[in-house]
């Protein structure tokens, strides 16, 4: 026979590990939901980005500046959804049952993602994320 005490304590425990399970599906929907907004940027950036190509597109003064904007604009989304890939990534690191092989692959996954957005940053702006802006963009 339990005591109240001994009671007491698995009773403890079960909450205790519903409130984990909890914290744990909460955290994996704020991974989805990372997700699904990156996705989002990515369709809508390049729908916009699109829009505005092809607008440059129909004015003659425009055309030769048109496709290294449409770049600009699309390197922008894609460097706004990687942004929210990796943070999905850091999140994921909280809700997953960490072991080596686990932890190599998700820091493998953050430094391909980090390496893609510095790549980006060059592309879109010309310069490495650290050389701040030019004078002239400068507030």
């Amino acid at each position: 026979m339990l005591t109240s005490n001994q009671m007491g304590r698995m009773v403890g425990l079960v909450k205790s590990d519903l409130m984990v399970n909890t914290i744990t599906e909460f955290f994996k929907m704020a991974v989805i939901g990372f997700e699904a907004i990156a996705v989002l940027v990515l369709i809508l950036g390049g729908i916009l980005a699109m829009g505005k190509f092809l607008r440059q597109m129909l004015k003659e003064p425009e055309r030769r500046h048109a496709y290294r904007d449409f770049r600009q604009s699309f390197g922008r989304s894609l460097l706004l959804a990687l942004d929210l890939l990796v943070a999905a990534d850091v999140i994921l690191t909280v809700t997953l049952e960490l072991s080596f092989e686990t932890l190599g692959m998700l820091g493998l996954l953050v430094l391909i993602r980090t390496f893609l957005h510095l790549v980006l940053e060059l592309e879109v702006t010309g310069r490495w994320p650290w050389q701040g802006a030019h004078e002239s963009e400068a507030p």
